[in-house]
């Protein structure tokens, strides 16, 4: 049975050039970038040549990236980091930034069905003691893309700082940090091709924050720790090349992503579409369906060779509906019977195919025995 990968926003393959550029700074090239000596000096231009590299993807400066392990080391350094008061996020982010928030005690605003948030919504959130908002640019389950440029120009217009999610945007949309007028940024490199455990944080000039990991002076004192410099190095290369590929391959995975979605509402009634049809991150779509559950969707699904997920990787295994659709107020059986399918740079035409064919045995077979 062939495998059907469709759950690429859960993490995607690693790029044979990512590998490639990595294996010297596994094995050869293996120096600390502290020491002084000539292996640790190695190192260190290595990092300091992909931290220039990242952050002209970004239009950034090369002092405003912080190297970081992750997704959820970045979105956490930015929510907890954040100076004392009011913290402003969504009910549609991920947990990395939700459960930290939570900490904070912060201001949730909602999405409508689409799962948009409205700017008026955060116009009235907005208090004198908020230090910090944080909104991110496409959700990891609907696809749907906030307005990041306006959300961030009512926060500077404050003089809050505004923090964004960019994990699931960068490599499928054009991410650049002084056209969107963000503060904070956030990304991981499992999300577009490159190693998992290596991440970014990119933070302002002058933008104030604490560390979160601290025992050091790594990344200018502001992420104690030994920088990963193969997964650096292997982040910046699958960071390059997903930007030299996403003019393409963006409007290609759109019409893919369109073309399932027309398939699933031709042959499979009572299936509900979550999230913006069009503005949305083109990879990603999300279905409810009437008569099942979650679990029952992904686990048939698997056994007939197609992966896919109902939301975050990392809350695989919970059985409660996702707070992403909740927080859209779907109803609870529809929030319980959603399934996300995100295609990348493998997914084919036959793909589509052998998914909807799955699909249409599985729902059936599930409403079946419900």
């Amino acid at each position: 049975m062939k495998r059907i990968y469709a759950d690429y926003n859960a993490t995607t393959p690693l790029a044979p050039e990512s590998l490639a550029a990595m294996l010297p700074y596994s094995a050869g090239k293996f120096g600390n970038p502290s020491s002084v000596h000539r292996e640790g000096r190695d190192a260190r231009a290595a990092l300091d040549d992909c931290r220039v590299r990242m952050a002209k993807l970004l239009g950034a400066q090369e002092n405003e990236i912080i190297f970081t392990s992750g997704g959820s080391e970045s979105d956490n350094t930015a929510i907890l980091g954040a100076p004392a008061g009011h913290i402003i996020t969504t009910g549609i982010e991920h947990n990395a930034v939700l459960h930290p928030a939570e900490l904070r005690h912060a201001t949730l605003l909602p999405a409508n069905r689409d799962g948009f948030v409205d700017p008026n919504d955060l116009k009235k959130a907005i208090r004198p003691d908020t230090a910090l908002v944080s909104i991110m640019s496409a959700n990891n389950e609907t696809g749907t893309l906030q307005p990041v440029k306006e959300l961030a120009a009512i926060c500077r217009e404050r003089g809050v700082p505004f923090h964004t999610d960019a994990v699931q945007s960068f490599g499928k949309e054009p991410v650049n940090v002084n056209d969107w007028g963000v503060d904070m940024l956030s990304l991981a490199a499992h999300k577009f091709y490159g190693p998992k455990g290596v991440g970014l944080l990119y933070v302002r000039r002058g933008t104030k924050f604490q560390p979160l990991v601290v025992g050091g002076s790594h990344e200018n004192e502001r992420r104690a720790g030994t920088e990963n410099v193969a997964g650096i190095v292997g982040m910046t290369v699958a960071a390059e090349r997903s930007v030299a590929q996403m003019p393409t391959e963006s409007c290609r995975l759109f019409g893919l992503t369109e073309k399932l979605a027309a398939g699933i509402a031709a042959r499979i009634p009572g299936a509900h579409r979550n999230g913006h049809a069009t503005r949305r991150a083109g990879n990603t779509v999300n279905f409810s369906f009437e008569g099942c559950t979650f679990d029952g969707l992904l686990m048939n699904l698997d056994l007939e060779g197609v992966a896919v997920s109902s939301g975050a990787a990392c809350a695989a295994g919970s059985l409660r509906p996702s707070h992403v659709l909740s927080a859209m107020g779907l109803p609870v059986e529809l929030a319980r019977a959603a399934v996300r399918f995100s295609l990348g740079e493998h997914s084919t035409e036959e793909d589509l195919a052998g998914i909807l064919d799955a699909l249409e045995r599985v729902v059936a077979r599930l409403r079946r025995t419900a």
